[in-house]
């Protein structure tokens, strides 16, 4: 049983953890960089263990770690060798855990699942650092992104994460590839959430379901869903996927603001993130969080949503 299915074998519903990269931001650590969040695992780790740990106290059960711009390339183009860099990738796993296991000592007594670890493997496009995880323009081959992605995924999992997070996927062709690599881990399970420009496609074009029917089958996958996409497509785009799948539907979309890649700034207001989290619900999504923008309050709000489905008798989604 992967841990999602442990989880939602026992409640109606599974948190997740809220943004990281524009919560860092927001306390003062400047992300205007080819890194992104990932600069802060070697300027402020304690600042991501602060974060991650405010997450598991307000309900999170699952924290993703702050590898979604971790690259060997990436880091090494800052200076690090080769060693360091992979130091650094092992460590965004360590610093999760440290910060889930703080915070399970603090509440071990409560009535909630003990929370995991997702390594967080994002796109070719954050490395790229120029906005296309957001229109999945690049041109390379399923092998060549699998090659991309073999040697992060392999220095994440050597720590020994519960889960992997493919995560902010614009094409259906890279999380294959990502899904090729992992089976060399054959006891490894992920999930794959895909960035969406409307309530039907992936930022790259590709049909949301065609996209979770080509990836049903796949043992591994524990689940499959959106993120980093505007609230307002989210239903439809959950009601996409369950016609493509029978696992459980994952979502974490983005608060509502407008991002300029150009400047990396966000713009415009956020919508009623609280509000959403019902509707996806009856949509058909059993693991809920936020992506850029929400925050650790949008993360007690989901867990308040689920006591409230366990205080009105909802049976475990499983």
């Amino acid at each position: 049983m992967n841990p999602i299915e442990s989880i939602l074998s026992r409640y109606p519903l599974m948190v997740l953890d809220c943004a990281l990269g524009t919560e860092i931001a927001k306390r003062g650590f400047d992300t205007n960089d080819s890194l992104w969040s990932a600069k802060a695992l070697y300027e402020r780790p304690e600042l991501i263990r602060e974060i991650f740990e405010e997450y598991y106290d307000q309900g999170a059960d699952l924290v993703a770690t702050a590898s979604y711009q971790a690259t060997i390339p990436g880091f090494e183009a800052k200076g690090f060798s080769h060693d360091e860099s992979a130091d650094l990738i092992r460590k965004s796993v360590v610093i999760a855990r440290e910060a889930r296991d703080a915070s399970w000592s603090r509440h071990s007594g409560e009535n909630r699942p003990k929370p995991i670890v997702a390594a967080s493997v994002g796109p070719y496009g954050a490395y790229l650092a120029n906005g296309s995880e957001y229109t999945g323009d690049y041109s390379l081959t399923r092998k060549e992104l699998a090659d991309f992605h073999a040697e992060r995924l392999a220095l994440l999992l050597e720590e020994r994460p519960e889960i992997v997070a493919i995560e902010t996927i614009p094409l259906l062709r890279e999380a294959q590839a990502v899904l090729d690599v992992l089976k060399d881990t054959p006891e490894a399970s992920a999930w794959v959430a895909f960035s969406c420009k409307n309530g039907k496609e992936t930022c790259g074009g590709d049909s949301v379901y065609e996209a979770a029917k080509a990836l049903d089958s796949n043992p591994q996958l524990a689940a499959i869903g959106i993120n980093c996409t505007a609230p307002q497509y989210v239903a439809s785009l959950i009601q996409e996927v369950r016609r493509g799948t029978s696992k459980p539907i994952i979502c974490y979309p983005n608060t509502g603001e407008s991002y300029n890649p150009a400047t990396k700034t966000w713009f415009g207001s956020p919508l009623p993130f609280r509000a959403y989290v019902r509707t996806w619900y009856e949509a058909g999504a059993r693991v809920i969080g936020g992506c850029c923008r929400a925050t650790p309050a949008d993360t007690h709000d989901i867990a308040e949503f689920r006591a409230e489905l366990i205080r009105e008798g909802v049976p475990p989604a499983l």
